[in-house]
């Protein structure tokens, strides 16, 4: 994916772009991407096809000349990407495969484009195509997690902070958390390809072009949403692929967050991974291990581990165009692949897991988990929070000195009493206090907005299944208006075949 200058070059022998003077030596290897532009082969051909098109409507080639170029097209596309012979990149590789099937005037197709303006318009719309299947394997998470959710709303389990008990919840309140960060992973990937979209072709190497092209006609049957105004921008910017691989980042820390609790919940007994989704032991044939989720946790640290090298290799470039940015894109390519393939792994693990509820809620139980629910009580009877605090703290010093668990009601008088000199029930009720030490009345109790009460997860329910309906609706309107663009291109090409 190297860079050319805008011109009308025929070229013949070892390639359409070097010729003799550089042609050989040891640094040819180097330079070369040839192989690794398979993921590219057809962006190419479309971005060729788009370009001579818009040349021939504009009458700066002529209609058979077009022809000629669009039908070698056709045949390098049916030959496909590994029939291509040696060359600097797959850009070089097919217009010296035109040019040797047409002759000199298949070098024409180049007239007013540079590989600089090429090659970024290839890299936007093959990634364009991979942010939307990023885009989908978020969606199909989300949809399991909100299904299992539905199953679990008044499925106990202990709530944690620091890996320590600290309010009982539900497994659907703990699910809908996951549901809620993967939904802003989909924003962000949505985000990042409405600026992906955006079309640099006509820019040429950098400073435009004196040929009349129609830069707005390329990106119309391309399918991109706008076109980079400035040539010198349009050449050089790599910030989509920052922008892309960050948002995939952001999305693989997300699943190795959710991955790593599952590692943790099988360890203790609360989940159940299936057997697609686990292994055994080489040696120790009782054991059954998350390994599936282990690898999902590992997917961040590629991921931010391609975010960090592309910025690097960002960072210092000065404009236009720099031979650094051929080892830019892999990184996004990399991070897209195997996060996309994470992600269906992980809603796979969840969608098949098994929650040992009985296990979940006798943990939910432990650690004196509903301590904030009795303080909760004395602060709406009027006591201050930070007094509250402090019995509920006493009480539970008590009885781990004790070592008996869970305060009941008569020490929770008795420090009480200890601390404001009146008992607990001029303040409260028995009931009342009774109700917030149970695990089930306490998660009833807290029915705030996104709270884990399950009526207020059936109203988060239904907010999920309208969000992922909205998000489901944004990427098929986008893979649409890519569709239609394909069919007007095939369209255009076939008036000159």
């Amino acid at each position: 994916m190297s860079e050319e200058s805008t011109g009308t070059g025929t070229g013949t022998g070892t390639g359409a772009v070097r010729r003799d003077r550089f042609s050989g030596g040891p640094a040819r290897g180097f330079l070369s991407s040839l192989a690794g532009d398979a993921r590219i082969f057809d962006a190419d051909l479309a971005v060729d096809r788009a370009h001579v098109v818009m040349l021939a409507e504009q009458a700066i080639i002529t209609d058979d000349v077009a022809g000629e170029i669009l039908a070698a097209l056709d045949d390098v596309e049916a030959a496909g990407h590994d029939a291509l012979s040696d060359g600097e990149d797959v850009h070089e590789a097919i217009e010296t495969a035109v040019i040797e099937r047409v002759g000199a005037e298949g070098g024409k197709m180049h007239t007013a484009r540079s590989r600089n303006d090429e090659v970024a318009a290839c890299l936007r719309y093959r990634l364009r195509e991979d942010l939307l299947n990023a885009a989908e394997t978020t969606l199909r998470l989300r949809d399991v997690l909100a299904d299992e959710a539905s199953a679990h709303t008044e499925t106990l389990m202990p709530g944690y902070t620091h890996l320590q008990p600290a309010q009982p919840t539900t497994v659907a309140h703990y699910l809908l958390s996951y549901e809620s960060a993967v939904a802003r992973d989909t924003e962000r990937l949505l985000d990042a390809y409405a600026r992906v979209n955006e079309s640099p072709l006509g820019a040429a190497a950098f400073a435009g072009t004196p040929f009349d092209v129609d830069r707005e006609r390329t990106a119309e049957l391309l399918g991109f949403d706008a076109v980079l105004e400035n040539s010198m921008d349009a050449v050089s910017a790599r910030d989509f692929l920052v922008e892309a691989t960050s948002a995939l980042a952001t999305h693989a820390v997300t699943l190795s967050g959710l991955a790593e609790d599952l590692v943790v919940f099988a360890n203790k007994g609360y989940v159940d991974l299936a057997d697609d989704y686990s292994s055994t032991s080489s040696i120790m044939p009782q054991k059954k291990n998350p390994d599936t989720l282990e690898l999902v946790r590992s997917v961040a640290g590629d991921a931010v581990g391609g975010l960090s090298a592309l910025l690097t290799t960002l960072k210092g470039l000065p404009r236009a165009y720099n031979r650094d940015l051929q080892n830019a894109h892999p990184h996004a390519f990399d991070a897209v692949d195997s996060v996309v393939e994470a992600t269906d792994v992980a809603a796979g693990a969840v969608a098949t897991a098994t929650w040992e509820e009985d296990a979940l809620r006798q943990a939910a139980d432990e650690g004196f988990s509903t301590a904030t629910g009795v303080a909760d009580q004395l602060a709406m009877a009027g006591i201050p929070f930070r007094t509250a605090h402090e019995i509920l703290a006493e009480a539970a010093a008590a009885v781990e000195d004790a070592g008996t668990g869970t305060p009941d009601v008569a020490t929770l008088d008795a420090v009480t009493a200890d601390v404001l000199g009146a008992s607990l029930f001029e303040h409260v009720s028995r009931e009342a206090v009774e109700a917030a030490l149970d695990p089930t009345a306490s998660v009833a109790s807290r029915d705030s907005a996104g709270g884990p009460a399950p009526d207020a997860v059936a109203r988060a329910l239904t907010a999920v299944e309208r969000d992922l309906e909205a998000d489901a609706g944004t990427v098929d309107d986008a893979r649409g208006r890519l569709a239609d663009a394909h069919e007007t291109l095939e369209t255009e090409v076939t008036t000159y075949v």
